[in-house]
């Protein structure tokens, strides 16, 4: 914590007006680095990813939209390119916003066109991406404010967590932080595109770390703030506002998807996701401005690499913490639902096991679409969790008809479907090494099963 004050200390001094003092990434600021290319314009630094800060707030209102019954204007949110306010966030008591329309932030930008292009094994169909989300905008409209409590679905869940996955992880991931840092991709001694104020791999860079979704003095932040400045507390304004204008600026100030969840698993004490991946971005960015608009040698591409090998590793144990998280929230939700004899409350309990699923069942599709191929974890964790969550009466979506109906058809009891969620935190914290761990299910799978045989017999006799 000493550290972190004098950190936010150092950036109080190098933040004026409205806007980042000149400052190169000094002082843990992802902000003001110089422009090196050949550039006659008036912009004064080379620090560029408006495209992907619209893109955060796309997302978030395209969640908002998901139990209003408007297919139209969720996929005006999805697939459409202009003409839409933020519907979050927005300006609040206590918490003001700079913008309130996405084309404030940039224009053209859409999260369709950004979405991974594989299909997704995971969910029924055997769809590509964009065609997943577009049938779960579609089932959201049709559902009574997307909620289906006969299938299992919670769709602002669903899409929300699934889109932050296929868009936001997939993108930096597999995109910006692997085949445009090859020598002759988007090169450092060229502008991205012609009249652009920042160098090919200057602009590759800044789009990853937009993705991530931190604010730019992020490393002046501890975690629990960082979770509070997206959730817009009003304790947390100031903090939020770095430059003192009295509005939180959407591109440069505010928390989004991943960098949230990585603040979400830091503040338990036990890990640095948030910290590690925003330094690893600044001191990469730094490596690129160090080049001064020449060409990156191997040995700093290779640095470069090693810098994105960090981020990577550490997103993706986010997404797998998170994964791990609401596994054990399932678990305890089926535990107060098969223990409960007050009918009056099953809807209730329904209510909240169908969420936590859909946040489950969104982070594991999401780990699916990064960089590194998951091969037979992937294929567990899809079998593990299934197509839907296990209903009352034992029965489970396994597929969709020629029409697009789901098809349900007989599975475990939902007692050994708690079982389910004990290999799944086991095999998430295997696989990705996890140290938060947060909401570990207490129970062994052993204990778990001689639980359930016990109560078999009970009832046998």
């Amino acid at each position: 914590m000493k550290k972190l004050t004098i950190i936010a200390a150092a950036v109080s001094l190098t933040l004026s007006g409205s806007a980042f003092a000149a400052g190169h990434g000094q002082h843990g600021v992802y902000a003001d680095f110089p422009v090196t290319t050949n550039y006659s314009g008036s912009k004064k630094t080379s620090v560029s990813y408006t495209g992907q800060m619209a893109r955060h707030t796309l997302h978030n209102s395209l969640k908002k939209l998901s139990s209003s019954g408007d297919a139209a204007k969720m996929k005006a949110y999805y697939g459409k390119k202009d003409g839409r306010a933020i519907l979050s966030p927005k300006s609040k008591d206590g918490f003001p916003i700079k913008q309130s329309s996405v084309d404030e932030i940039s224009k053209g930008k859409d999260l369709r066109g950004k979405t991974y292009k594989g299909n997704v094994p995971g969910w029924p169909g055997n769809m590509t991406g964009p065609e997943v989300i577009d049938f779960m905008i579609d089932k959201a409209a049709a559902s009574d404010g997307g909620y289906d409590p006969v299938n299992g679905y919670n769709y602002t869940q669903l899409i929300s967590k699934t889109l932050m996955g296929a868009v936001f992880y997939n993108q930096a991931v597999d995109n910006y932080l692997d085949e445009k840092l090859e020598a002759n991709n988007k090169p450092n001694d060229k502008p991205y595109k012609k009249g652009a104020a920042y160098s090919g791999k200057e602009h590759v860079w800044d789009e990853g770390w937009g993705y991530f979704g931190a604010p730019a003095h992020v490393l002046s932040l501890d975690p629990k703030t960082v979770y509070n400045i997206a959730k817009q507390k009003k304790g947390a304004f100031k903090a939020a506002d770095a430059n003192g204008d009295g509005k939180v600026d959407l591109v440069t100030e505010m928390s989004y998807a991943h960098a949230y969840y990585a603040a979400g698993a830091d503040k338990g004490g036990k890990t640095d996701y948030l910290h590690t991946i925003s330094k690893a971005f600044l001191d990469g960015r730094k490596l690129i401005a160090s080049a001064n608009g020449k060409k990156l040698t191997d040995s700093q591409r290779n640095q470069l690499k090693s810098y994105a090998s960090v981020i990577e590793s550490n997103w993706e144990k986010v997404i797998a913490e998170a994964a791990y998280k609401y596994a054990g929230s399932v678990y305890g939700d089926i535990k107060k639902m098969t223990a409960s004899t007050d009918y009056s409350e099953s809807a209730k309990l329904l209510s909240k096991y169908l969420k936590h699923w859909g946040e489950l069942k969104g982070f594991a599709l999401s780990l699916q679409m990064g960089k590194s191929n998951l091969g037979g974890t992937a294929t567990e964790l899809n079998n593990l969790i299934g197509m839907g969550p296990v209903m009352y009466g034992n029965t489970q979506v396994t597929g969709i008809d020629g029409k697009g109906n789901y098809i349900q058809s007989k599975s475990i009891s939902m007692e050994n479907y708690m079982g389910n969620m004990i290999k799944v935190q086991a095999l998430l914290a295997d696989k990705f090494n996890l140290k938060a761990k947060p909401n570990t299910i207490g129970e062994s799978l052993s204990a778990l099963n001689a639980r359930l045989k016990a109560k078999e017999t009970g009832e046998n006799d």
